[in-house]
């Protein structure tokens, strides 16, 4: 029998709860992290330069080229990104500008920007082709990330409406055209003289992405295309006749989607009877529009395109390393879940598949009979950058001193 002295049942008990507390604090360790600290999406793979700790010392101020339809958005999550560890130690200057503005200020070595974040990717193959020019290097983005998503959509008054599809059918650019050339107004479409003339306007093409993709998919519905667009098909004499007859007719120019929505709600039908714009912005002006004008009615064209809303962390002579870095711990804290459900708060569809767009709070259940829908038929690529530089400048020529 051995004479060593035997375990009690309490120090038994004892080492029991000190290896299942080492347990615990390993898992915790490896496989958790601080709260407010962002976790990849799905599938993603680590970033070294993004997962590295912030380095010792002074706050770190990045700068943000941002298109305004994503204003609220992004002032409520830098707010809540500063509440964090990493956040407390990084400044974010949000910098207000046109999906064009940002790419031509970049250009141009406007040294506050660190991280150009336009409505969609339809600008960057110019973009890109550019930079190579000025800077000797095809490849401006340190990373790059979708934030959200959102299609374009017609949106008209809801009386407006009804009266423009009883003439018309359906809603299309094709139609838009033949109603902004009837001479007698709502009163040819609809026996409405009292509604004057038929207003419709987008954004200007050369200023903001949302006008310069009204022109493609024009050029996409012309053509009855989705894919393909050529160089060929915008030199077409027939489309540009066409285009330039339809443009003539429309009203007003803003180089902001949000402001043009804006004013569409704060003015009602006297400024638009319909605009053609992201369909996140309407989201967001629904429930504001029917307190102050009536409902509004949303139909989506036939040929549409995505707003991705890419987050291009830029690859700029004036940016730091540091810099960078900032800039990518912000970027994956707007990929948290989180932050993307508040996105959908919005009007956006999350950039993070892992989050629902489906649920019974949702904008796309709460105003369907306003007309959102969540399946878009017919997405269109976005046009090379020869094909894109030649549609701005045949409107330039047209329409340049509007």
């Amino acid at each position: 029998m051995s004479d060593s002295p035997k375990l009690t049942w309490l120090g038994r008990l004892f080492i029991f709860l000190f290896i299942g507390a080492c347990a615990y604090g390993a898992w915790a360790m490896f496989a958790q992290k601080p709260i407010g600290q962002a976790t990849s999406r799905p599938g993603a793979k680590p970033d070294p330069a993004v997962s590295a700790p912030l380095p010792p010392g002074k706050t770190i101020e990045i700068g943000i080229a941002y298109g305004s339809e994503k204003e609220r958005w992004l002032k409520w999550a830098a707010e809540e990104f500063a509440k964090t560890k990493d956040g407390s130690r990084i400044s974010i200057n949000l910098i207000k500008m046109g999906s064009l503005e940002g790419a031509q200020a970049l250009l141009a070595g406007d040294q506050r920007i660190q991280v150009w974040s336009p409505a969609s990717a339809l600008y960057t193959d110019v973009f890109v082709q550019e930079w190579a020019i000025k800077y000797n290097t095809s490849k401006p983005f340190v990373r790059q990330d979708q934030l959200a998503l959102s299609p374009m959509v017609f949106v008209f008054w809801a009386e407006r409406y009804d009266a423009f599809i009883a003439k018309y059918g359906s809603v299309s650019f094709d139609a838009v055209g033949r109603a902004l050339r009837e001479p007698g107004g709502w009163d040819a479409i609809a026996q409405k003289p009292e509604w004057g003339v038929f207003k419709f306007g987008h954004t200007h093409p050369n200023e903001s992405n949302s006008g310069l993709q009204t022109l493609t998919l024009m050029a996409y519905e012309y053509h009855k295309k989705n894919r393909g667009l050529v160089l060929k098909d915008i030199l077409n004499p027939a489309f540009q006749s066409w285009m330039n007859t339809l443009e003539s007719g429309v009203t007003g120019l803003s180089n902001s989607t949000g402001n043009m929505m804006r004013d569409m709600v704060l003015r009602g039908p006297s400024s638009y009877d319909g605009l053609f714009v992201y369909e996140n912005v309407v989201i967001d002006y629904l429930k504001n529009a029917e307190g102050r004008w009536g409902e509004l009615r949303v139909a989506y064209p036939k040929q549409n395109m995505w707003s991705d809303h890419p987050y291009y962390i830029i690859d700029a002579p004036w940016s730091s390393s540091d810099q960078r870095l900032a800039a990518g711990k912000f970027l994956d804290f707007l990929l948290t879940d989180p932050i993307q459900r508040t996105a959908l708060n919005h009007g956006f569809r999350p950039g993070n598949p892992a989050v629902p767009i489906k649920f019974p709070e949702s904008p796309f259940t709460l105003y369907q009979k306003s007309g959102l829908q969540v399946d878009i038929s017919s997405v269109c690529e976005p046009p090379k950058a020869d094909v894109i530089n030649n549609l701005l400048a045949i409107w330039q020529r047209n329409q340049g001193s509007r």
